[in-house]
């Protein structure tokens, strides 16, 4: 069969994405519009432009005095500068006098100056002599204790690129521009599929040589953190006809599947077959350059993307992390480029086997820093992956680390 030319083309992280990638962008042309309220967790469609400068009024950033800076100048407690008070603002209303020379006005933290003034003088900083006359006793400059109009931001501007994940304040941003619908990219569909005779339903006690599913739950885990939908499609044993059956259905149904257990030694070749022939391309890889994770597999068919990954679940869990997420969250603009908080490893670790590496470590302050201690659990123990503090990665053409060393590590807690 042709699909056996793939198999065991073993290719690195970095190749497997860039043969997914242009099966993936067409997602990411999808979009609808959502009430501003349902926006959290959701990637901008498109650059959002500000309607209106923010503040579109000038306003006080303190309780006090709103005047003109100049005839602050020289002021001090043994020699106030005197103002008249023209009128007390009040919350939400315009102002109704203009400021003249020696003239100032009462104004609450947020209320809007008024004409004429450039500036606040902090209440702590006025004196009440009574008949409306106050002392000023430190001098202001132009612009002190206010917002300036479009301050916040200037109409026009870009507040949030496309792609930007919405967060709490992007959403604050949102209503005070009045926006009330935000267009968003359409989440992903994915459908997720754990197979194997000896994989059984949690609620199932299992045989001897049986073991519940941990993969469904872990890799649904991981998907809705993604802000997917996701649908579980249970368990299928490995038999021809009813893996083709739910993969069909899988196919019909979502943007993206995942196969848990199908890339294993007794059933790769099932798996990858059933595939091949759902439709062109077909299988596209099986096995990437990663430890744990070699026995990936991946295809293409109806525009559907399928991932295969391996039964351990750690190896699913690391291959969902560091291959399908990536393609999820494949965007430049908007994102925050954060650095990695980096800690000192505590002991070697040898990688001699031509393929990436990330292990599992436990994070433990020490002064002002961090130990890293490595996870060494094999890749079917899943208390490894809930002992984890962190990740580490030990790159390609990398034989190792070195005790000692400081490394970034990427936090999953």
């Amino acid at each position: 069969m042709q699909y056996r030319k793939e198999l065991f083309k073993v290719l690195t992280l970095a190749e497997a994405k860039d043969i997914l990638r242009p099966y993936m962008l067409p997602y990411y042309e999808r979009q609808e519009e959502v009430p501003l309220e349902e926006s959290w967790g959701r990637k901008a469609a498109c650059d959002i432009l500000a309607r209106w400068d923010l503040p579109h009024f000038r306003k006080s950033t303190v309780d006090g005095l709103a005047v003109r800076s100049q005839d602050t100048f020289g002021a001090s407690e043994s020699l106030p500068a005197f103002f008249i008070n023209k009128e007390e603002i009040s919350m939400g209303r315009t102002p109704s006098k203009h400021l003249g020379k020696g003239e100032g006005m009462l104004i609450p933290t947020g209320g809007m100056l008024p004409e004429g003034s450039d500036a606040v003088v902090m209440i702590e900083h006025i004196e009440d002599f009574g008949d409306s006359l106050y002392g000023v006793t430190q001098p202001v400059a132009p612009g002190e204790n206010l917002i300036d109009i479009g301050e916040d931001i200037a109409a026009g501007k870009v507040f949030i690129p496309r792609f930007f994940t919405i967060r709490a304040q992007e959403m604050g941003l949102l209503a005070a521009q009045g926006m009330v619908k935000v267009s968003v990219l359409v989440r992903w569909n994915i459908g997720i599929l754990s197979t194997g005779d000896e994989i059984v339903s949690p609620e199932i006690s299992p045989d001897q040589a049986q073991t519940r599913d941990i993969n469904g739950y872990t890799l649904m885990g991981q998907a809705i953190a993604c802000g997917c939908n996701v649908k579980y499609y249970g368990i299928v044993r490995d038999d021809e006809k009813e893996l083709r059956e739910c993969l069909q259905k899988m196919i019909s149904e979502n943007d993206i599947i995942i196969l848990s257990g199908g890339s294993s030694v007794g059933t790769r070749d099932l798996t990858a077959g059933l595939i091949q022939e759902a439709g062109e391309p077909g299988l596209l890889f099986h096995g990437l350059a990663l430890r744990p994770g070699k026995p990936t597999i991946a295809g293409v068919t109806q525009g559907k993307v399928i991932f295969g990954l391996p039964g351990h679940p750690a190896s699913a869990m690391i291959v969902f992390d560091n291959l399908i997420r990536p393609l999820l969250d494949d965007t430049t603009q908007g994102r925050l480029n954060i650095p990695l908080p980096e800690g000192i490893l505590t002991q070697n670790i040898y990688s001699g086997s031509g393929r990436e590496e990330f292990l599992h470590v436990r994070i433990t302050p020490k002064d002002s820093d961090y130990l890293l201690e490595p996870l060494r659990g094999k890749s079917g123990l899943i208390s490894t992956i809930v002992e984890a503090d962190g990740l580490i990665h030990v790159s390609l053409d990398n034989e190792g680390l070195e005790a000692g060393k400081r490394i970034k590590v990427k936090m999953l807690r």
